[in-house]
């Protein structure tokens, strides 16, 4: 079956800005993220505080993920709107199993997937990286990424170990490389004394877009409107959380999770904006949320190219929809708060 979205019901989006009257009641909103409250999920916090959400006629919760909490399966059952997701495999692997969601904006231009190295020792750059005798993985990154560093840019099985997501071994071995996400295990890692480099695979071909959100595919068909209204306030959400004041936002993210403070969090926000994740790209002109269908392609011929998936294993038409985004939306509150 494929997923075909009535044009006549888009219509509504339209207007999906516009101001509600106290006297309609807002509609009751669950999104989740995919882990424990950080900054990643900030632009969404911002516009919960706010009071973005309810300025679109939304009453908005924030579920938060974690190692124990798998939010995913929750879309699908309705019991959650809205996911915040990790990569386009997440959603390639729910077309190949029939599950009937779809992306509906991409936030993160870049995935902030990277190998850490430390400083100096490897010479080359990212391809220097190949001479390391030893890279941590962990068990879903053998199955994802580490088949394109392979196939793509000649990394050796004989170079892999499992990765149990602690920093000893690469603290108290210089030779070793791991995987990382590149607004966390660098920051502990130069935090514990270590001088590291940081290898974005966005940087060297790794295509695809991250924080994604999802939704199911029968709200984007019956209810265009609140999809549409959900997209723009988070969007602007994160505009707002970029670059206005964000202190709310912390306050939020630090109740979820008590582990953050506000040093950590401004020093994730500064790795977003040095490594140029959130903000750049197709975004800086078609707006935060942006995201190109012939991209999205691109990526799963990527995947396909270096055996992550099968051939003819994904029908495209159900990943992701383009209609909620690209219309620059939020450009105006950039601006504003930039002064640009």
């Amino acid at each position: 079956m494929t997923w075909k979205l009535p044009k006549t019901l888009f219509a509504a989006t339209a207007v999906a800005s516009i101001a509600w009257s106290s006297g309609l009641a807002a509609d009751k909103v669950v999104m989740a993220t995919n882990w424990l409250a950080q900054g990643a999920h900030g632009g969404f916090y911002q516009a919960q505080v706010d009071g973005t959400y309810e300025r679109y006629g939304l009453d908005v919760e924030i579920m938060m993920g974690g190692p124990q909490m798998n939010n995913r399966p929750m879309l699908p059952a309705g019991r959650i709107d809205f996911l915040m997701t990790g990569n386009l495999l997440l959603s390639f692997d729910n077309v190949r199993n029939d599950i009937p969601t779809v992306v509906v904006a991409a936030f993160f231009q870049k995935d902030p997937q990277a190998i850490l190295a430390h400083r100096g020792v490897y010479e080359g750059g990212f391809a220097g990286l190949t001479q390391a005798p030893t890279i941590l993985i962990s068990k879903n990154g053998q199955f994802s990424f580490w088949r394109w560093m392979v196939a793509e840019h000649g990394f050796k099985d004989e170079q892999l170990r499992p990765y149990g997501y602690n920093l000893a071994q690469f603290l108290n071995d210089k030779s070793i490389v791991q995987q990382c996400y590149a607004t966390a295990e660098p920051l502990y890692a130069a935090a514990a004394g270590a001088e590291v480099e940081t290898h974005l695979l966005a940087d060297n071909g790794w295509s695809t877009y991250s924080t994604t959100l999802e939704t199911r595919w029968d709200l984007v068909r019956d209810n265009p409107d609140l999809v549409q209204r959900f997209v723009n306030a988070s969007i602007e959400g994160w505009y707002n959380f970029i670059y206005g004041d964000r202190s709310a936002a912390y306050a939020a993210i630090m109740a979820h999770n008590p582990e953050m403070t506000v040093e950590k969090l401004d020093a994730e926000m500064d790795q977003f904006a040095q490594l140029h994740i959130i903000d750049s790209g197709e975004a800086e002109s078609r707006g935060i949320g942006a995201m190109s269908l012939a991209r999205v392609k691109a990526f799963h011929d990527l995947a396909v190219s270096a055996g992550i998936i099968e051939a003819g294993s994904v029908d495209l038409s159900k990943v992701a929809t383009d209609r909620f985004v690209n219309a620059g939306h939020g450009l105006d509150i950039k601006a504003r708060l930039t002064g640009g």
